[in-house]
């Protein structure tokens, strides 16, 4: 029987979009202040673990939360483009408000996450599910035995989660997905199975914006 990966599956810093609820997608900002210091707990909180290989989206949001947990762990980051965050397509730099106000449409199809439904340009649940998860399953499986970081984005969590739990796509989401947060999976060769979800402990204490 194959032994298991642990995987550290994280969640890029807070940016500014994220603060004022505009989708990002596909868009590469940066992160805000407050993302750059939950980058550096993340790290801090991580350090101790007996990590082997540190992967992130190519996103900059991503591979900025990536890097003081690699620099501390003395390991490069690997950046992987699969593990981007969903293409929005039209609805990219939109906050939720004005898709609904400018998109009706679309915004039904996303709010009520209708799986064969894409944006404008953009990509559907279904293939946005099958490649999220199909990249952390490469990622982990040679690494059996052994510990991972994973830095994506909180689409890509959530398609990991329903994949460990067994829920439906469509189905309402009842969990967090905490920017910096730490979850933790176990990957067996055959799935992926839940071990612990969206702690923030090391984000208590966060500096107030002027």
């Amino acid at each position: 029987m194959q032994e298991a990966t642990r995987v550290f599956l994280l969640r890029h810093g807070e940016t500014d979009w994220n603060a004022v609820h505009r989708l990002q997608g596909h868009a590469d900002i940066p992160l805000n202040a407050l993302g750059r210091w939950q980058a550096e707990q993340l790290g801090l909180r991580l350090s101790g673990e007996d990590i082997v290989a540190v992967y992130s989206s190519d996103l900059q949001r991503a591979h900025a939360t990536a890097q003081p947990l690699a620099r501390l762990l003395q390991l490069p980051v690997h950046s992987d483009t699969a593990l981007r965050e969903r293409h929005f397509g039209r609805l990219e730099s939109l906050t939720y408000a004005e898709v609904d106000l400018h998109h009706p449409e679309d915004a039904r199809g996303w709010r009520q996450r209708v799986p064969d439904f894409a944006p404008g340009g953009g990509e559907t649940l279904n293939d946005f599910f099958a490649r999220s998860v199909a990249a952390v399953t490469r990622l982990a499986t040679p690494h059996a035995g052994q510990a991972i970081a994973v830095v994506a984005h909180g689409g890509v969590l959530d398609c990991l989660y329903r994949a460990a739990a067994g829920i439906e796509l469509q189905a309402p989401r009842t969990w967090q997905l905490g920017n910096a947060s730490v979850n933790r999976l176990l990957f067996t060769g055959s799935g992926f199975v839940l071990v612990g979800w969206n702690d923030s402990a090391h984000l208590e204490g966060a500096p107030v914006a002027p």
